[in-house]
């Protein structure tokens, strides 16, 4: 279990250097009300041998200073190696010259996991209105966040799918994965959706693409207030979800997802662990009380909850409920 004393924790995402698991997570102070953490954040970092006993760090990402494209908050991302051995992190960053209204992606190196450095004050990747709902057009939020980058399975570049939402769709299932393309990391070229809108998503958040014993998967987030107004109609609820699909690369079908978690827990993120076993990690989101928990979840075998009935926190961590700092 990762607890950050007097700390809320919640989105995360890791990297794995052979000996440790690296974990980056969202946090704020815990005496901030739970329902302003997102304007209060910076990356948190932990290490682990095992996904279950966590040295925190500290922080590893801040807002930068003004003017940015992340000088209001630093939102969640992921992480990956380049090829010339050069840790690279795609995060989203919300600027205050906007009051935190679009949402962008930018880069930060390292070249040992801990220590890291953001590559420019201006933003790598945006969202394409072309395909995409933006702020300009709309007056709305922009979603263009949780970049997930994985390297393309031929060995053709690299693969950037993003929280994004979907043009001239109505708002309750415009949630979409915006995909781009990259053959260094640095130049990308923003395409189409490789899922359909009018999926019954509001938003697919926290994309995690991953070859799961032979079989593609694909992870994503909703909550139930986030449902479509006919999947909310027919009882559906809200948590971490999955679907398989025929390629890493797309397209993805979300009409086949199916809950692997309730929204007592979120943000599933799938990784093999030091046995070879594959097992999911998430986020402890709503108590027994439905108060926000921010803590991140010891680790849960993927045989278990794949194609079972949904994961609970109760199921993982008995019946504790509360959170930082209570």
């Amino acid at each position: 279990m990762l607890v950050v004393p007097d700390w809320w924790v919640w989105d995360f995402w890791l990297a794995d250097d052979g000996e440790q698991f690296h974990a980056y997570f969202l946090q704020a102070p815990a005496r901030v009300p739970a329902n302003d953490r997102h304007w209060n954040v910076c990356v948190g970092h932990a290490v682990s041998p095992d996904l279950r006993e966590w040295e925190v760090l500290g922080t590893a990402l801040a807002p930068s200073r003004e003017p940015a494209f992340d000088d209001f908050a630093t939102w969640t991302g992921s992480v990956v190696r380049a090829d010339d051995g050069v840790w690279q992190m795609f995060y989203t960053g919300l600027t205050r010259a906007d009051r935190g209204m679009v949402q962008r992606v930018g880069v930060a190196t390292s070249a040992d996991l801990h220590h890291w450095t953001k590559e420019s004050c201006d933003a790598l990747v945006v969202a394409d209105p072309r395909w995409y709902s933006t702020f300009a057009w709309t007056g709305r939020a922009e979603a263009w966040r949780d970049p997930w980058v994985m390297r393309d399975p031929g060995g053709d570049g690299w693969h950037m799918f993003v929280t994004a939402s979907a043009r001239d769709v109505p708002e309750d299932r415009a949630g979409v994965i915006a995909h781009a393309r990259s053959a260094d990391l640095r130049t990308w070229e923003v395409g189409p959706p490789v899922t359909a809108p009018g999926s019954g998503f509001a938003q697919l958040e926290v994309v995690q693409v991953e070859l799961v014993d032979g079989e593609p998967v694909v992870l994503f987030s909703c909550l139930g207030p986030e449902l479509s107004l006919d999947r909310r109609a027919s009882g559906e609820s809200g948590g971490v979800w999955a679907m398989t699909a025929d390629s890493l690369t797309g397209p993805f079908d979300p009409t086949r997802a199916s809950l692997v978690t309730d929204q007592s827990l979120y943000v599933g993120r799938v990784v093999r662990d030091r046995s070879g076993q594959w097992v999911m990690l998430a986020f402890h989101n709503e108590g027994a009380d439905g108060r926000f928990v921010g803590w991140i979840s010891d680790p849960i075998p993927w045989r278990s909850v794949w194609r079972g009935a949904p994961a609970s926190a109760s199921v993982v961590r008995g019946d504790r409920v509360g959170g930082p700092g209570r």
